[in-house]
């Protein structure tokens, strides 16, 4: 990880995936949880708020040290226990079947190797677990898609990896987990913020 990746990154994504238009998707995407959650991408913090009072411990997966700090001040204000994890999707820290949910928010277009990380996800998930995920990616219009394909080399230089074409719902089904709830559209905006702008919101259930 590099000096933009460790110390601009978590500025950025606070801005940038910190705005209010966000704010109830994320507490859709938080509502039902329950138990021991794992957080993948955990970053500064933004569910905190959003945590039910169901939620008996988050164990966060997050690699950067900048953002871990960032996030403090708003898991003192929830009250919600959270314990650090590990720092890479790929190698998650927990055992098998030991978390009741996971909870992923604008994740999956980072993480490098994708399909490797959602394999560790289903791993350490009991069965009838649910994965409740909130991201962006692959829009359905073929004009956005190819402004898609043309911006990402550059979004993932910038934006510490971000991929602006993964599907991550076509994802979580090839990862063997059952998609669910699935809620897809634009976030309101002008039309040059589509290619960056089209969200995913469902569950996943770990099916055994």
């Amino acid at each position: 990880m590099g000096w933009w990746e460790r110390r601009v990154v978590p500025h950025l994504v606070e801005r940038t995936c910190g705005i209010p238009e966000l704010a109830d998707h994320r507490a859709a995407a938080c509502a039902g949880l329950s138990g021991r959650v794992l957080e993948l991408g955990f970053g500064s913090g933004l569910n905190c708020a959003h945590y039910p009072t169901t939620v008996r411990e988050v164990a966060a997966v997050e690699p950067n040290d900048r953002a871990w700090r960032m996030a403090r001040p708003r898991i003192e204000a929830r009250g919600v226990p959270v314990v650090r994890s590990g720092l890479a999707g790929e190698r998650l820290a927990e055992p098998d079947a030991s978390v009741d949910h996971v909870l992923v928010t604008f994740t999956l277009c980072t993480v490098a190797d994708v399909r490797t990380a959602l394999g560790e996800l289903r791993r350490v998930l009991r069965t009838g677990g649910e994965v409740h995920f909130l991201e962006h990616g692959r829009a359905p219009s073929p004009r956005v898609r190819a402004w898609q394909r043309r911006l990402e080399p550059v979004q993932r230089r910038v934006a510490g990896g971000c991929h602006l074409t993964r599907d991550p719902s076509e994802l979580l089904g090839e990862a063997g987990l059952e998609v669910r709830d699935l809620h897809t559209g634009y976030l309101p905006g002008p039309a040059f913020t589509r290619p960056m702008a089209h969200l995913y919101r469902g569950k996943a259930v770990h099916g055994g």
